[in-house]
């Protein structure tokens, strides 16, 4: 029975996943001179914050980077020589997909599973990776998400409600979205030969009718895509080393 790995004794093993890191987006709707995910946070790109959560990982063996060669050196220079998980790299595509495909050519074929990570989502927490890593495995699919605050309605082309829509029922997605491999190069399958589009990695999953597991997150993990949103990540991240301090 497809359920939570929390109620189960399902581990992901140490070493078993290939983590593809999605950093080759333009960013265009911040209006900066480059790519979002290589702006500062505090000093550091936005996309190594993700890439240190996962390299301190023990279930990580590798870290797939799909970016541009000229952003290569960014991971290159970060990464500390006594980590044991790998770094490779891979092109982008010209749509997500393209880049997530790319990416899953240059895993380790002995990888159990493939955890797809957006570069600008800097603040996932490692507890969260773990919980999802779970019901990926035990589900063959599952992805992190909360459940909807807003009161959320549905429109026709000329503005008019057509219905609310019970959001009790509804998930914003984030990322991780954790795949086992063979599952997902089965759905690259279909979609490459039925010339279909995604917006996320587990649409892919569900156009196989496979049944994807929602891990619940955290409000926090969310993705800097306009310069309001850098501002919200600084102050969680202002308010988290609070807390440890």
């Amino acid at each position: 029975m497809l359920a939570s790995a929390s109620a189960t004794e399902e581990k992901v093993k140490e070493r078993s996943v290939s983590v593809v890191l999605l950093a080759g987006g333009k960013g265009k709707r911040m209006g900066a001179n480059m790519p979002k995910q290589y702006l500062p946070l505090f000093g550091q790109p936005i996309a190594l914050y993700s890439f240190h959560t996962f390299s301190t990982m023990l279930q990580v063996r590798e870290i797939v980077v799909v970016c541009d060669p000229s952003y290569q050196d960014v991971f290159q220079d970060a990464k500390p020589d006594h980590h044991q998980v790998q770094l490779k790299f891979a092109l982008p595509g010209k749509e997500r997909q393209d880049s997530v495909y790319s990416g899953l050519q240059a895993i380790d074929s002995n990888s159990e599973l493939v955890c797809i990570h957006d570069s600008a989502r800097p603040l996932v927490l490692s507890a969260d990776v773990e919980k999802v890593l779970k019901d990926g495995l035990l589900n063959g699919a599952a992805v992190l998400g909360v459940p909807v605050k807003a009161t959320i309605k549905e429109a026709n082309n000329e503005s008019f409600v057509v219905r609310t829509l019970d959001r009790k029922r509804l998930w914003e997605m984030q990322t991780p979205q954790v795949i086992k491999p063979k599952l997902l190069r089965k759905g690259f399958e279909l979609v490459n030969r039925e010339g279909l589009e995604v917006t996320d990695d587990v649409s892919i999953i569900e156009h196989l009718k496979h049944p994807v597991y929602i891990t619940e997150g955290s409000y926090t993990n969310i993705k800097v895509t306009t310069p309001d949103d850098m501002i919200l990540a600084e102050r969680i991240l202002n308010i988290n080393s609070g807390d440890t301090a």
